[in-house]
């Protein structure tokens, strides 16, 4: 099994497309851990540079520590080492720590540190947060940058100055002016992932931006169309990427947009139309209506 410094991290994650994969659950809306593996050895034949496990994507936000920890665990011993497994660091600072700590006795590689909950905090509090959680673990830390919880430029050079272990910035925002501050003060300190829900939206502009790579939700139900296109914007063809983004995903977003939380709701949609349900999402979110499946059933027909 490789493991990876916090340097070591960096540089691959940045070298490809990264997974967000979506954590299963039963009918009772528990945690169906055989078919998440079933699902992680499919994306497994795909080439990937990293998964985060219970991210965003896969409902990480209503997920108990002890079934992160479950989760994380599975994607560890699945994974076996091919890719970098991330778990999540979430809630309150010190609930945070906790799981961060969690995650590296469990095998994880690295973190993904998300917003504190609900509360909103000065640059100097949410600097404060990232590095107490920064200087509890030996893990590389992605800091997840939106909601209430948006880092600026300043406090971005600040955590970077003051631990080494802090290698990624993920961009949950999307503005142009503050990537180009940031990228303009930190440099290739960091490497940085697009972040925003669909982030294939966003991939081409904020590649000129030092925004090599992001987190893909589509790549859990379509993930050779996920790979070309990361491909396609890689190579900066920009009659490819906006062939795709006509072809695909900007039909998906108007499905997406109908109802708030239906960007982790269509992607386990996504995932029923293909023949391989992740089963339910869990409340506060919403199933996709049975017509709504069926239109994206009929949208990935289109690049099957």
């Amino acid at each position: 099994m490789t493991e990876y410094s916090p340097t070591d991290l960096a540089t691959q994650l940045k070298s490809g497309l990264l997974s967000f994969p979506v954590t299963h659950f039963k009918s009772d809306l528990e945690f169906d851990e055989g078919e998440y593996r079933k699902h992680l050895a499919w994306l497994a034949e795909y080439p990937v540079a990293g998964l985060f496990a219970a991210g965003g994507t896969g409902e990480g936000f209503s997920l108990t520590l002890e079934e992160t920890d479950r989760v994380v665990r599975s994607a560890v011993d699945e994974v076996a080492g091919a890719v970098p497994v991330l778990a999540p660091a979430t809630g309150s600072t010190r609930n945070a720590i906790a799981r961060a700590k969690a995650a590296e006795a469990a095998g994880a590689d690295g973190l993904l540190l998300m917003p504190p909950y609900l509360t909103e905090a000065s640059q100097q509090g949410l600097v404060e947060h990232v590095t107490r959680v920064c200087r509890a673990t030996n893990l590389g830390v992605v800091v997840y940058s939106r909601a209430n919880a948006v880092l600026l430029d300043e406090a971005v050079a600040t955590l970077a100055d003051r631990n080494p272990t802090f290698v990624g910035f993920k961009d949950g925002v999307g503005s142009i002016e503050q990537m180009t501050r940031t990228y303009a003060r930190v440099g290739d300190r960091l490497m940085y992932v697009g972040g925003l829900p669909t982030a294939e939206t966003f991939a081409l502009p904020l590649l000129q931006l030092g925004v090599s790579t992001y987190s893909s939700a589509i790549f859990n139900f379509v993930p050779q169309f996920a790979i070309d296109f990361y491909d396609a914007v890689r190579a900066q063809d920009r009659v490819e990427v906006y062939r795709r983004l006509n072809e695909f995903v900007l039909p998906y977003l108007d499905i997406r947009d109908r109802t708030r939380g239906y960007a982790v709701s269509i992607v386990k949609a996504g995932l029923s139309a293909v023949g391989r349900p992740g089963g339910p999402v869990r409340p506060p979110l919403t199933d996709l209506l049975e017509g709504e499946v069926a239109e994206l059933r009929d949208l990935i027909g289109r690049i099957a």
